[in-house]
């Protein structure tokens, strides 16, 4: 939505007054407005406390006080401007209201009397902690670096490795209040221009006060499907892995104030990689991926197969009657396998919400009550501990946090279904599943490229962890301009 604007008036004392009053400098603590004259001329300087870079502007107003007045003439602007300004990232602007905005946004104005411009100083500074590797996308041999909430930092993070003269950072505002920063990040030789446009456009669109979660209110706007699990998108807090999808032709969305960034399209197989498979030899890779797979789709199916075999013992032949339980417990089998579900979630919560000190008292405490106490007092049997700690670590194994919250309510949504309608349930169940992965999309991508539709050569790097000089092609559903180069 286009904002009112309000050009500059002829008078330096309304221009100021109106500043002032927008800005709201009498009720606000931290928002300050400095008269100053220098060279014979007013001058009014407004910005933010914590955001302005104290030493740039000191040095400034050092430079203006030794002015003289015939030093400005004959056209003031063009000498602050260009010579007594002496600072990188200098602007000038003519809306009162586009004014504000940047101020509050971190650059300084500065309003001369008699030049009919306001000159914008961006010498801002934001609260930054050091880069540091994220918790979820850790490496045992790697770069340590991870994006930080500053937009600038991320950008940076991102050019130090992508040193290509077609990378594009294209700034997008967000919020009718919060006008959040965001940058469209791309390479204009690979991406596809197409998808490249149909990305801002959507950004363009959304309405709303502001993004108080960032990049997961972005990505509510962007999915569509709101009551969709699955993940549309992929985030990452890596600056290499970034840069990966960058190369591929993928679209990266970087939201100020968070270190997640956004990697468009997404496919259902880029939610399950992990960078850790290409810090190791091929051979290695390939296994550490192949396991991973099994313990995501195992994290799926076990239990409800468990369930399945336990109550049908006659579907298993003599050799496998051990699987069947032992000791049932005081409540019925099903019920067992969704309190513990309900259980482990709640302890994740707990997790999430002690400090991290406690963290090993809790996981003693909860093997103790869920594990030995709730076995021995008969509330589960030793088989649903069993097989419910299989599914939690192929849970925790999952590389993606949304991915695996969408396959913890696939696992409860087939057990319920395999309760209720038996073998039969279990099929219809995983087939609707299939459809439903089948029919979404991603940006106008299928969710399971290269599967469906079916790409052998896209197929074989998905699977297996290919060498990187047998991966000479870039993704076709991307449409890079290049694909062989």
């Amino acid at each position: 939505m286009e904002k009112e604007k309000q050009p500059l008036f002829s008078s330096y004392d309304r221009n100021v007054a109106y500043l002032k009053e927008r800005l709201a400098v009498d009720k606000s603590f931290d928002v300050i407005h400095l008269d100053l004259e220098y060279a014979g001329r007013n001058m009014a300087l407004f910005l933010i406390d914590g955001f302005a870079k104290d030493e740039i502007l000191h040095y400034i107003m050092k430079l203006l006080a030794k002015l003289e007045p015939e030093q400005l003439e004959p056209d003031p602007l063009e000498k602050l401007f260009k010579t007594y300004i002496p600072y990188i990232e200098v602007g000038h602007e003519k809306d009162l209201n586009k004014v504000t905005d940047l101020v509050l946004g971190g650059p300084a104005a500065l309003v001369v009397e008699g030049v009919d411009e306001i000159i914008m100083i961006d010498a801002r500074t934001y609260p930054v902690r050091s880069p540091a590797e994220p918790d979820l996308e850790r490496v045992t041999r790697g770069p340590r670096d991870g994006f930080v909430e500053t937009i600038v930092f991320n950008t940076a993070l991102t050019r130090r490795r992508v040193r290509d003269r077609s990378l594009r950072m294209e700034y997008l505002q967000i919020g009718r209040r919060s006008m959040t920063d965001v940058a469209v990040c791309y390479l204009e030789d690979i991406a596809d221009q197409e998808r490249v446009e149909d990305t801002k456009a959507t950004l363009q669109k959304i309405d709303t006060d502001g993004l108080p979660m960032a990049e997961k209110t972005v990505e509510e706007y962007l999915s569509g499907r709101h009551w969709n699990p699955y993940p549309t998108v992929r985030y990452t807090e890596r600056p290499d892995t970034a840069a990966a999808h960058l190369y591929e032709g993928h679209v990266l969305i970087i939201i100020d104030g968070t270190p997640s960034v956004m990697i468009t399209p997404a496919t259902y197989w880029h939610h399950l990689q992990h960078a850790e498979e290409y810090r190791q030899k091929p051979i290695v890779g390939a296994y550490l991926r192949f396991v991973r797979y099994f313990a995501v789709f195992a994290s799926i199916f076990i239990l409800p197969l468990y369930y399945l075999l336990a109550v049908n013992p006659d579907f298993l032949p003599a050799s496998l009657s051990f699987i069947g339980p032992s000791e049932e417990g005081t409540m019925p089998f099903l019920l067992q396998f969704f309190l513990a579900e309900i259980g482990i979630d709640v302890l994740r919560s707990a997790a999430i919400h002690i400090p991290s000190s406690l963290a090993t008292a809790l996981g003693l405490v909860a093997a103790i009550l869920i594990g030995q106490v709730a076995v021995e007092v008969g509330l589960f049997s030793n088989e649903v501990v069993l097989y419910l700690a299989i599914a939690a670590i192929g849970t925790y194994a999952t590389p993606s946090y949304e991915l695996s919250l969408a396959n913890r309510l696939v696992r409860m949504f087939l057990l319920a279904v395999t309760g209720m309608f038996g073998a039969i349930g279990y099929i219809v169940g995983i087939t609707f599943w299939l459809l439903y992965l089948i029919r979404m999309s991603s940006f106008q991508t299928a969710y399971l490229w290269p599967v469906l539709p079916f790409s052998y050569r896209a197929f074989r790097n998905v699977f297996i962890r290919s060498p990187i000089p047998m991966q000479n092609r870039r993704p076709l559903f991307l449409d890079p301009k290049d694909p062989d180069r």
